[in-house]
């Protein structure tokens, strides 16, 4: 059982170490993410070249494939970087933005899931379900809540893809299709701010390049971003977006493993 006290060693260990996050990201969040991973106390590389990928991701502590603005160039880049990585043992975090929202975009994912050893795939309900060829509801890259059960689809497609999967929504789901966890942290304000699926997903790669376990990075990057975005919220409180993402950032900086022990929110399920 993973306890807040672990999560908090674990952001801890994420300061002290200053671990080097490779992204291959999209357009929109490529400066919020860079700012996020920083204030978390990361190191963020943005690299795209395929003439270069492949050294980047080796000498990095994980790598991040994220595909909310993909083309054909970055598409091989990331094959390219995610071999590499599997093969230096670095850790592929991949986000799967938008799967299901045209063809090109779920063959896409698929394609990646298939070809790369992946340490976590993190996504909402509607992401991971068409990853796995499951239908659910999706508006642009934006998932509709649906009608299924979110753990069972987690567990299913973590089964599937042999990988942990994360499904982030009202409540996130952790799991490696055995072991699930649910978190209950978070703000909606989340949900207003472009990009903060997306920073979350390489803060999810920050942990897993110093820690090895993935369900224990997972959950610990899930509980300290969702914590910081509680703290944000209670500083900025009827101020909207825009304060909120700039009072995030600072939270991201700000939150203690004290904070992680008295707020944390996760169980097992």
């Amino acid at each position: 059982m993973i306890t807040v006290q672990e999560i908090a060693k674990t952001l801890a260990a994420v300061r002290a170490s200053n671990p080097l996050v490779h992204n291959i990201t999209n357009v929109v969040v490529t400066n919020f993410t860079a700012n996020g991973l920083l204030a978390l106390g990361a190191s963020p590389v943005m690299a795209y070249a395929k003439e270069e990928v492949a050294d980047m991701a080796k000498i990095a502590g994980a790598l991040v494939l994220n595909i909310g603005t993909l083309n054909e160039t970055e598409i091989e880049a990331m094959i390219i970087a995610g071999k590499s990585a599997n093969a230096h043992g670095v850790p592929v975090i991949f986000d799967p933005v938008g799967a299901g929202a045209t063809a090109y975009r779920t063959q896409t994912a698929q394609k990646i899931a298939k070809e790369l050893k992946l340490a976590v795939i993190r996504g909402n309900a509607a992401e991971i379900a068409n990853v796995v060829g499951e239908e659910w509801a999706i508006k642009g890259v934006d998932a509709g809540e649906g009608n299924g059960d979110v753990v069972e689809l987690a567990q299913s497609a973590a089964k599937q893809l042999h990988t942990l999967v994360v499904i982030t929504g009202k409540n996130d789901v952790v799991t490696d299709g055995e072991t699930t966890y649910v978190i209950s942290n978070g703000h909606p304000l989340l949900t207003k701010v472009t990009g903060t699926g997306c920073l979350l997903t390489s803060v999810i790669g920050a942990f897993a390049a110093v820690e090895k376990d993935p369900m224990l990075a997972a959950t610990s990057a899930l509980v300290s971003y969702e914590v910081a975005a509680e703290l944000a919220a209670g500083q900025c409180a009827g101020e909207g977006p825009g304060s909120f993402q700039i009072a995030f950032l600072n939270q991201l900086a700000r939150v203690t493993p004290e904070h992680i022990v008295s707020l944390g929110c996760i169980h097992k399920s």
